[in-house]
């Protein structure tokens, strides 16, 4: 290991202190959350040069820099999307920064020919119905702060005047390929190409969801709040106004009129699981079950007398009038399933992708003719020498908690092993192709998901008074890769973001005599203060709020800025942050830096990596390579992993 870290810039520590719902709390490094201070600004100067010195002593980073740009130079392919005859894809060939949008062979849309510095990304696109014009947005930095544009793209010229404050925004064309619908500052908006002001829909302070149907007569809004939304749907050939189809019902609901004619409903309502339901979009309050799906549904496809079922690892085909299961789409392997597309107007075939643990995303063709699924597109492959196998630990509760576990054929332990997870917001993690995590594999390392509460299997059971279950899953989980030899204290590592980087920091702070060394990146930390930043405030349905005296107890009790207790020998900690985070702001990693900076009683360095030109998507191909060899390199100085030249 390289020499231990033995003083650290200076931070001061305030006397703040405050009562809030009967506690008394301290927050000594509030301070830390205004970005633009002259103070902020010193310590985020002095601890990026501690970094930068301490990263030129780890022996393995220039090798994993090496073999994570080789494992990741296998580019990536999107499903197709068909307008007018048209196929769109998304496409980043090896070598290349960020993907490319193609009409059919023929690049379009370039991010790095718009800005050479690499700095600029596509964050959405949405051809016409002609395919004679996309809308898409670039954002640049990361800030994810999109801009709107529209493209013709046989001439490669701009339509109109870019469009700003649309982040993410749906868009929804209409049939004549001259209006759409769009979100522009959390307002439902349409625009009309001839005419200059836009017909405001709904506004209210919400982000929401656009679907029209294929003939361009029905459009379903979806407004989200938490893990439930509202819904309203609107017959375009009328004068009425939207329709409320379920609001303020504690459910997830999409709603969207099939080529048929009919009116599918996918709903939790009654059914936490999930559950398809028809009807007709002419009475739309009246629906009737389907098909209560046995995984949890990630895409639906309509084809001329079939309906497949996406679940985060495989795809059911089901009879279209009665919702009988037919068949099981057979996958190349045990692995991902995502992105189901299919032609507008139906047909017999659907496009998906499929990744697993060695095998990069691939796009694959299933024709219900012939009930087969065949390669239709996939980019360069690396060989990799690893194997995957699941094992299962138990939570205090009793609740069982599945690891996949991927290291080299015949290794076994004990040996360094990273421990990765995410635990909330309903996202499952799934066997999928990592570059990150095979070259950790590579160098002799195990790599382990483990697939906690709080996915789309068990998000309720992982949120608000519930959210330390998930902290306990993972938990049993380091403890149970201990237990049966995988590994020690003394080789383990945790690794998450975002809300991974908040179970870590978890983790790590109620359990620290586990780990030997932890990467937080873009975590959340304090979680008292989250509703104020970012976009906290989305988030209440998922951790609760501390303007609650009730729900402030429960944060309060896992709140990683709050558990830190001076000598206490931590782990070692390395925390990534993006300088152009708008979703989790890093003022989060740097409260929890100071404070574990000056609590931690051992000797593994606790250390603030900030990249100021990313956001929390992450950036080029590029700033994602130099990230993750610093991830590795770190990691592996702490659990003893040796790399060899």
């Amino acid at each position: 290991m390289s020499d231990s870290v033995q003083s650290y810039p200076c931070a001061e520590r305030l006397p703040l202190v405050e009562q809030v719902h009967g506690h008394t709390i301290a927050d000594p490094y509030r301070w830390l959350e205004d970005t633009e201070s002259s103070e902020t600004k010193r310590w985020i100067a002095a601890q990026d040069e501690l970094w930068l010195n301490h990263a030129a002593t780890l022996s393995g980073r220039f090798q994993f820099r090496h073999r994570v740009k080789a494992l990741s130079n296998v580019g990536t392919v999107s499903t197709p999307s068909w307008h007018g005859g048209r196929c769109f894809t998304l496409r980043r060939d090896p070598g290349q920064q960020h993907p490319v949008l193609y009409d059919g062979r023929r690049a379009i849309l370039d991010p790095m020919a718009l800005d050479p510095s690499g700095r600029t990304t596509l964050d959405a696109w949405q051809p016409s119905p002609d395919g004679s014009l996309v809308a898409y947005q670039l954002s640049c930095g990361g800030t994810e702060q999109s801009v709107l544009y529209l493209l013709d793209v046989d001439s490669g010229e701009l339509v109109g005047e870019p469009i700003d404050g649309c982040r993410y925004s749906p868009v929804a064309w209409l049939p004549d390929g001259k209006s759409f619908y769009y979100v522009r500052f959390r307002q439902v908006r349409r625009r009309h190409l001839d005419v200059p002001d836009d017909t405001i829909v709904l506004s209210t302070a919400t982000s929401y969801g656009l679907e029209l149907s294929a003939d361009g007569r029905w459009l379903t809004i979806s407004a989200a709040h938490g893990g439930a939304n509202d819904l309203w749907l609107q017959d375009l050939d009328s004068a009425e106004s939207p329709r409320p189809i379920q609001q303020s019902i504690d459910a997830l609901t999409v709603m969207s009129v099939g080529p048929d004619g009919r009116l599918y409903v996918v709903t939790t309502q009654d059914a936490p699981t999930g559950r398809i339901c028809v009807g007709d979009p002419h009475n739309p309050l009246i629906w009737h079950d389907l098909i209560t799906p046995k995984a949890p549904l990630t895409g639906l496809a309509i084809l001329d007398d079939a309906l497949l079922l996406a679940s985060p690892t495989g795809i059911a085909v089901h009879n279209l009038a009665t919702g009988a299961h037919v068949s099981d789409v057979v996958l190349p392997g045990v692995g991902s399933v995502g992105s189901l597309t299919t032609l507008p107007d139906g047909g017999p075939q659907a496009w998906f992708s499929y990744t697993d643990s060695v095998t990069p995303s691939a796009v694959y063709c299933y024709d219900h003719t012939t009930g087969q699924a065949t390669l239709w597109s996939q980019t360069p492959g690396v060989a990799v020498q690893a194997e995957s196998r699941q094992l299962v630990a138990t939570s205090p509760d009793g609740t069982e908690v599945k690891l996949l576990v991927v290291s080299r054929p015949g290794d076994r332990g004990p040996r360094p092993t990273l421990l990765y997870g995410y635990g909330g917001f309903g996202q499952t993690l799934t066997p999928t192709y990592s570059a990150f995590a095979l070259a950790w594999v590579e160098a002799g390392g195990v790599f382990v998901t483990a697939t906690t509460r709080g996915g789309a299997e068990s998000h309720q059971a992982g949120i608000l008074d519930r959210k330390q279950d998930v902290f306990d899953d993972f938990i049993a989980a380091a403890e149970h890769l201990i237990s049966t030899g995988w590994t020690t204290a003394d080789q383990l590592a945790l690794c998450g973001e975002s809300n991974g980087g908040l179970m870590v920091a978890a983790a790590l702070t109620q359990r620290p005599e586990l780990f030997a060394a932890a990467v937080c990146s873009a975590p959340l930390t304090d979680m008292l203060r989250y509703e104020l930043s970012g976009l906290g405030e989305r988030w209440v349905a998922e951790f609760g709020s501390a303007k609650d005296a009730t729900q402030f107890e429960h944060l309060l009790a896992y709140s990683p800025y709050h558990r830190v207790s001076e000598g206490v020998k931590y782990p070692a900690v390395l925390f990534t942050v993006f300088g152009n985070d708008t979703r989790v702001d890093p003022l989060h990693s740097r409260k929890l830096c100071a404070t574990l900076q000056h609590a931690t009683a051992s000797e593994g360095p606790v250390m603030f990596r900030l990249d100021p030109d990313a956001g929390h998507a992450g950036g080029s191909a590029s700033q994602g390579i130099g990230l993750a060899a610093d991830m590795l390199a770190f990691l592996a100085d702490r659990t003893g992993l040796r790399v060899s030249s």
